[in-house]
């Protein structure tokens, strides 16, 4: 007999839909035949599979089974397909009989006991059920019950065991599919642990993370050690506006395709924030493998990624952000085919001013010469660098400000400001492809960015007395832009522009040596 049955395999972080075909037909001797690609944990289910079916009170046919997983030429990985083979041996041995199997996609992995676990990528797997019509619903693990039941197109059954999912397509044991608690969720998962007021001091650099996270401007902070510069990065995410469901969907699928998901959770809830160690290789910042996968960049899609000790990192694995930095993805080629990731992320940056880290300190003396110092700044990325608009200092904080009791501006404030801005960001571009003042072209600047004659003469004092690139020109606008939106501003005034020129400390000051550039 021949029985059929609809699953997924994951492709990257897209599911794609998989026929198992299963044909058992007599023979001398009992055989089990698996074809269509599979990997070494597709290969391993034949053992998996059998004593599950013996321990869930079934039998295994004394025949020649052939299993065929179609499409032929798709690689299939992971553990995922063992509960539709069960199914499908059970079906085509004549110990199933049900009209289901062809109105409900299977996924699931088994022990050896027959109870199913969890697999990676349910919610992908589960929105693209939501878009073959001819499904009404998909059969996974209970422990992605919820995930999956995120998307509110498709019935999600919630499965235990070999012998329940049995019992389901018998027809024996009706199971109401799993409710979608969307809402609910979302109000369970959207608080952060951390707050900028529980930052003491530092409020200037709080004014720059105002403006970084309001036009999406990259940011990179400049002090000594111990100053704040990781504590207030890791406190970006919590003044950025709240993420919007179809955020949080995407999100959540690149999580739970790495099977980086926590426990128990169901749904991406707050924005994500990575901080890679600067020994990460190219293909753990950006993706890759033979099979490609999503890396730290797109772990930390519309989140943040934050890269401590710059210039510690790898020069070649820097400039690999280059392009996803402006498209906001990133594809990966291979011989056989193409992935594309998403990865529309803020990139935040902390370095020390010089090889000791005490450079411009009045605690401690600096014990690096000129010559140290330059060759420290040397190693960063040129490119990247050009794609930074804000640089900050981050001095030491002070005892007094230490010690006081006083709580500095909170999240919310902050995040108050920032929302605000960013409606009149939309506002001013429409349905451009352009969301964001620090996505700007130099055609899209001299369109919103006009100056008035004073803000000119400022700004063509600074450029000429500090040095300014062309590049920084820009960027002081675009950052200018931004400020004035906070401020409430419909036109750039001279002191956004001044604020802007402060937030080019590696152009405006040579005690930071000089910067290498493309």
């Amino acid at each position: 007999m021949l029985a059929k049955l609809r699953t997924f395999s994951l492709l990257g972080i897209d599911a794609v839909p998989v026929d198992v075909e299963v044909d058992v037909s007599s023979a001398l001797q009992a055989s089990t035949v698996l074809v269509g690609l599979p990997d070494g944990a597709v290969r391993e289910s034949r053992h998996r599979v059998k004593r599950a079916i013996v321990n869930s009170g079934y039998r295994v046919p004394l025949d020649r089974v052939v299993i065929n997983l179609a499409p032929a030429e798709l690689p299939k990985q992971a553990a995922s397909f063992d509960l539709p083979i069960s199914l499908g041996i059970l079906a085509a041995s004549g110990q199933l009989q049900s009209d289901l199997l062809g109105e409900y996609a299977v996924v699931g992995e088994l022990s050896l006991a027959g109870q199913t676990r969890t697999v990676r990528g349910a919610l992908s797997m589960a929105i693209a059920a939501a878009r073959l019509k001819e499904l009404r619903g998909i059969v996974v693990p209970a422990a992605n019950a919820a995930e999956a039941a995120v998307v509110e197109q498709i019935e999600v059954i919630a499965v235990d065991s070999l012998a329940q999912a049995v019992a389901f397509f018998s027809g024996q044991l009706p199971i109401e599919p799993t409710p979608s608690r969307l809402e609910e969720l979302f109000q369970e998962y959207s608080t952060y642990e951390v707050d900028y007021a529980d930052v003491r001091g530092q409020e200037a650099v709080k004014r720059a993370m105002t403006i970084a996270a309001a036009g999406h401007h990259n940011l990179l902070m400049i002090g000594p050690p111990g100053s704040g510069k990781t504590m207030l990065a890791k406190r970006l995410p919590t003044i950025l506006p709240p993420m919007q469901a179809a955020e949080s969907l995407e999100t959540t699928r690149i999580y739970s395709a790495v099977g980086r998901l926590p426990p128990g959770q169901a749904l991406m809830g707050t924005r994500p924030f990575r901080a890679p160690h600067h020994t990460i290789s190219d293909a753990g910042l950006v993706g890759g493998g033979s099979i490609p996968t999503p890396g730290e960049i797109s772990l930390a899609h519309h989140g943040v990624l934050f890269l401590d000790e710059l210039p510690e990192f790898n020069r070649k694995t820097l400039e690999v952000l280059r392009q996803p930095l402006e498209d906001g993805l990133v594809t990966i080629s291979r011989a056989s085919r193409s992935t594309t990731f998403p990865a529309q992320f803020m990139l935040v940056a902390a370095m020390n001013p010089c090889p000791c880290g005490y450079r411009g300190d009045s605690r401690r003396r600096c014990t690096c010469s000129d010559v140290q110092v330059e060759r420290y700044m040397a190693k960063i990325s040129g490119p990247l660098l050009d794609r930074i608009d804000i640089h900050v200092e981050v001095p030491a904080v002070p005892f007094r400000e230490l010690a006081t009791d006083r709580a500095g501006i909170s999240s919310s404030e902050m995040r108050h400001a920032v929302v605000e801005a960013r409606k009149r960001q939309r506002a001013r571009f429409g349905n451009a492809k352009v969301q964001y003042n620090g996505q700007m072209s130099s055609r899209q600047i001299r369109q919103f960015c006009p100056l008035s004659p004073e803000a000119v003469e400022l700004l063509r004092h600074s450029v000429q007395e500090l040095g300014l690139s062309a590049r920084a020109y820009d960027k002081i606008r675009r950052v200018a832009r931004t400020i004035a939106d906070l401020d409430g501003h419909e036109h750039i005034q001279p002191e956004h522009i001044l604020e802007a020129i402060n937030y080019r400390l590696l152009d405006r000051n040579p005690g930071y040596g000089s910067m290498p550039r493309p």
